[in-house]
């Protein structure tokens, strides 16, 4: 595969404006929801529910942990799809599988197998879900957007939504930061392991990081490693960083190291058009 210029920056997906020229995609936030978007990138929202939600006109209204049925969730889901896709939006960074005993509270459904009938919902809307955050935050003590290191383990129950959530042709996994010695020493999210555990699963679709700007200063060697462990898109939250990123990955491009992230991304671009 030859690399266009454009696509040697398609694994990059940042939620500041202006972003670098060429991401391929960008994430739409409470403050930047009605700024311009760059033609032909991928247009990504967290919108779980409740207070988390960047366009707070749209469903869902209630948090996750208020859904008390699969049929509701899917329900939900559903609403949530339509609303997205009439916004311009083609991918919910949602739901959350995360174990109800892992730190983000409300966050969570009261069975994470409520937030895979919620993915079946904004696939029957025509959104993508990229449900996270693998493989899973439940024995976390803290959020790892509330401290930088965390260390868990990896538990059966914390895969079984996964594997639910791959079985339903789910498109799109994050990976999370927490750091599982059985993977590794590194935040999972850096880990070839964990991409390895995640495709094991049966899982061929795009996979995706939690923002690799929760860190200053690692925004380059960040997106050189993940790549390479195996992410298909990198996440930041800052534009400058996010074109730091492109800078080191151009090498990579060049040397054909990012043509099966781009084919991937291709491929989820036409089925989610």
């Amino acid at each position: 595969m030859t690399l266009t210029p454009p696509q040697k920056a398609a694994l990059v997906v940042v939620s500041g404006l202006p972003a670098p020229a060429g991401v391929g995609g960008v994430l739409v936030q409470r403050w930047n929801r009605s700024a311009a978007r760059p033609p032909g990138a991928l247009v990504f929202v967290d919108q779980e529910g409740g207070a988390v939600r960047a366009l707070p006109q749209l469903p869902p209204a209630y948090p996750a942990r208020r859904l008390g049925s699969k049929s509701e969730a899917y329900a939900a889901g559903r609403a949530t799809g339509l609303a997205l896709r009439r916004s311009g939006v083609q991918v919910d960074l949602a739901p959350v599988l995360d174990l109800p005993d892992g730190p983000l509270g409300v966050r969570q459904y009261r069975s994470p197998f409520f937030g895979v009938a919620f993915a079946r919902g904004l696939a029957a809307g025509g959104a993508g879900a990229c449900v996270k955050h693998f493989p899973g935050l439940g024995s976390l003590a803290v959020s790892t957007d509330d401290r930088p290191y965390v260390v868990g383990h990896v538990r059966d129950a914390d895969l079984a939504p996964y594997r639910a959530a791959i079985e339903g042709d789910v498109p799109c996994v994050m990976v999370g930061h927490g750091v599982y010695p059985s993977l590794g020493g590194r935040r999972a999210v850096l880990e070839a392991s964990t991409y390895k555990l995640l495709r094991s699963l049966g899982f061929q679709g795009l996979t995706i990081t939690d923002s690799l700007s929760v860190v200053r200063g690692r925004a380059a060697a960040w997106a050189v490693d993940a790549a390479r462990a195996g992410a298909d898109l990198l996440l930041f939250t800052s534009p400058a960083d996010a074109a730091r990123a492109i800078r080191a990955l151009v090498p990579l491009a060049r040397h054909g190291e990012l043509d099966g992230h781009v084919a991937r991304i291709l491929r989820f671009r036409n089925a989610i058009d």
